[in-house]
């Protein structure tokens, strides 16, 4: 019994290992058999075909540079004033008589024309009494003459020897009334002069500005009764910058002759109608402004409320124009539409072999339609005028339109 159980214990003990070690080596043989066979299965799968990677080009529009003849322009902004204003101020004091109405806001007047009339009466009294002065004065000379005559008469009657002295002639009492005659002549012609003075004339052609007094009103010397302007010239002031001055060919204290000053075309719109007047810059500051940086250009416009008006609209005061002055000349330059330039200084060209070139150029002008290189670009070349994302040389672009710059003989140019 005891061999048999022997026996039977270690029968028992074998069949617990072989448990065990199944136990832990079926789960390997699974994991390795697993692996095997997608190993074998990716052996046998076929190798993909290889594509070849399509870049694809960009459609774009174009526009092809030109040369053109082109005109450069400034374009700057300014007011009207009047070249001569002036204030009306008596000479002289008193009520007033007469106020033409002619003087009155918005009046037009010629020069000559009697504006005012102060009280004269005071002033004609003065007059008088100057002239009373004056003769009784020439009176006293002329006897005085008298006088001298017979002393010196009756100095030689007596056989004096001697030349009679100034004291027997009476010389300093000729001298003393012909200075009391000058003295009376002075006092009438300033009498005179004051009663002119009670008459205020325009002194040019024009219009009133102001009024500030009303007939009856007793002014006094100095005191401001009115403003009035001339409308023989008017002036604007227009500022320009240092590249303006180079494209307007205008110089730092330029000052025309009569016959080379500078074109100018204003325009503004007056009671809802787009009015234009023909002008001439005449002359320039000396000096650059200190704040704001830029020099002032004065344009004239000659008998603004006649031939120099603009289909029966004066160019008056106040009135804020836009000027338009032609400049510089340039021919045979290279434009392109405005779309193709790219920042201050950069194109992108659609080459031949249809890839993009971007370029630096020097743009002498440009506005909202063209611009104008002097260099970095020959004509017969096409500009990309679409927007473009991430530009960059080489990329592939496929042109899908391209248009001509019209060329004219003379094209105008202002910068934007």
């Amino acid at each position: 019994m005891t061999q048999e159980k022997q026996k039977n214990e270690k029968l028992t003990g074998r069949s617990l290992w072989l448990r065990r070690f199944f136990a832990f080596a079926m789960p390997i043989l699974v994991i390795g058999g697993s692996i095997g066979a997608v190993t074998v299965m990716s052996a046998m799968k076929p190798e993909p075909e290889e594509k070849e990677d399509v870049v694809k080009a960009l459609p774009v529009l174009t526009a092809m540079a030109v040369t053109e003849a082109v005109t450069l322009s400034v374009t700057a902004q300014g007011e009207v004033q009047p070249r001569t204003q002036i204030n009306i101020v008596p000479q002289v004091s008193g009520r007033i008589t007469y106020m033409s109405p002619k003087f009155i806001e918005g009046a037009a007047f010629k020069k000559g024309d009697l504006l005012i009339r102060v009280e004269p009466a005071e002033y004609e009294l003065r007059v008088v009494q100057a002239r009373a002065n004056v003769a009784q004065a020439e009176t006293s000379v002329m006897r005085e003459k008298s006088e001298s005559e017979i002393a010196l008469r009756d100095w030689e009657e007596l056989g004096a020897s001697e030349a009679p002295s100034a004291l027997v002639l009476r010389q300093p009492q000729m001298a003393e009334a012909g200075a009391r005659l000058e003295a009376a002549k002075a006092q009438l012609g300033e009498a005179e002069l004051h009663l002119k003075r009670t008459h205020v004339y325009a002194p040019f052609t024009g219009r009133v500005t102001e009024r500030f007094v009303n007939q009856g009103a007793y002014v006094t010397t100095g005191m401001q009764i009115g403003e009035i302007y001339s409308t023989d010239i008017m002036d604007v002031r227009l500022p320009l910058t240092n590249q303006d001055l180079g494209r307007a060919g205008l110089k730092l204290g330029f000052q025309a002759s009569n016959k080379d000053g500078v074109p100018v075309k204003l325009s503004a719109n007056v009671a809802g109608v787009m009015a234009q007047w023909d002008a001439m810059i005449v002359r320039t500051d000396s000096r650059f402004d200190p704040e704001t940086r830029v020099l002032y250009a004065y344009a004239e416009v000659k008998d603004p409320f006649g031939k120099g008006a603009s289909n029966g609209t004066p160019l008056a005061p106040g009135i804020y124009v836009t000027a338009e002055i032609s400049g510089e000349n340039i021919g045979g330059a290279v434009t392109i539409p405005r779309a193709g330039l790219r920042g201050k200084d950069q194109v992108y060209v659609a080459s031949n072999d249809e890839t993009l070139e971007i370029r630096t150029v020097n743009v002498r002008a440009s506005d909202r339609d063209k611009a104008i290189l002097m260099a970095g670009l020959q004509p017969g070349e096409f500009v990309v005028t679409s927007p473009i994302r991430g530009a960059a040389n080489g990329m592939k672009v496929d042109v899908v339109d391209s248009i001509d710059v019209t060329s004219g003989a003379d094209q105008s140019l202002a910068e934007e």
